[in-house]
């Protein structure tokens, strides 16, 4: 099969690259670089063709896509506080960068996009767990492009007859997560000031709730996703199903560095969601994704990862 990764060159894109060429297929990244790194992928850059270059270039997407099989859209403008800072970007890209994907894979006879949302589209939602048939809330710009992403999607379905797919990933962690950026994820910045032996900061009281991710189990839904038969947009949620506390987040990657920092607390941040946890019976139902790590076993993993950089 010859598959597309846009955002090839990001944390979950190489990923995902990663497992496609182990598998035996054809890939071809694009990715411009602004958050991604060509790090990730320089193992396997001469088994791959990587080309940089942006979403928003149309004639290139159109190209690129020619005589291809799969999209893997995974290109975007990540994280709230971000789109919150700069929201005229962060529609650009993520809407208008998502909008040229379809086109060109409508145009190029793709046979099936599979679209990385995000659980951001549910808001702050008191009832748990979220469920697929919730009205979406976003909260920020970059929750609001993901979901008009998915209606897009699903649109292109409808009208075009584009094969279409769209996972909402629930705070995905692991190995190529950079924990430099101000907007990092939570799990590599505790894990770089744990090994520092700093404080790490938490805003917030530390009582709220994420159900994290493995990176493994976020490619491994992909892969699925695409071998399915889903190719009407429907939406799914891929998650581990099971919620943790910050401060539990913490004590656990305490525990397996042997170390005893404590966080330092700063006020909650605008945009954030309180509470996350996923119903993943729809994925489970539709690609058959269940999850195969826990909590734990992604934290060993993306800490053996994380002391090599």
């Amino acid at each position: 099969m010859k598959y597309i990764v846009t955002g090839g060159a990001g944390f979950i894109g190489s990923n995902l690259t990663k497992q496609l060429v182990a598998d035996g297929h054809t890939v071809t990244v694009i990715d411009n670089l602004s958050t991604g790194n060509k790090k990730n992928i320089e193992s396997l850059i001469t088994q791959i063709k990587f080309v940089e270059g942006s979403i928003l270039d149309l004639p290139l997407l159109q190209d690129l896509f020619q005589e291809q099989d799969v999209v893997f859209h995974e290109a975007a403008l990540p994280s709230v506080g971000r789109s919150l800072a700069d929201p005229k970007t962060t529609t650009e890209v993520n809407i208008n960068g998502t909008l040229n994907v379809l086109i060109a894979a409508r145009d190029c006879g793709i046979k099936k996009v599979v679209f990385a949302s995000s659980s951001s589209v549910y808001g702050d939602t008191k009832v748990l767990p979220k469920v697929e048939t919730m009205t979406p809330q976003p909260k920020s710009p970059y929750a609001l492009t993901k979901y008009t992403d998915e209606l897009y999607c699903q649109m292109f379905s409808k009208y075009f007859g584009l094969p279409t797919a769209c996972l909402r990933y629930f705070n995905v962690f692991g190995p190529h997560q950079s924990p430099k950026s101000e907007y990092a994820a939570v799990i590599p910045r505790f894990i770089t000031a744990a090994l520092k032996n700093e404080s790490p900061t938490i805003y917030g009281d530390g009582e709220q709730t994420r159900d994290f991710t493995f990176v493994k189990d976020v490619v491994k839904a992909n892969i699925l996703a695409a071998a399915s038969g889903v190719n009407d947009g429907s939406v799914m949620n891929i998650a581990c199903n099971k919620n943790t506390s910050l401060n539990e987040l913490l004590n656990r990657i305490n525990a397996l560095l042997k170390t005893n920092v404590s966080p330092r607390y700063e006020e909650g941040r605008v945009g954030d969601v309180r509470d996350s946890l996923a119903d993943i019976t729809k994925a489970h139902e539709l690609i058959g994704y269940t999850p195969s790590f826990t909590l734990d076993d992604g934290l060993a993993e993306t800490i053996d990862w994380m002391k090599t950089q």
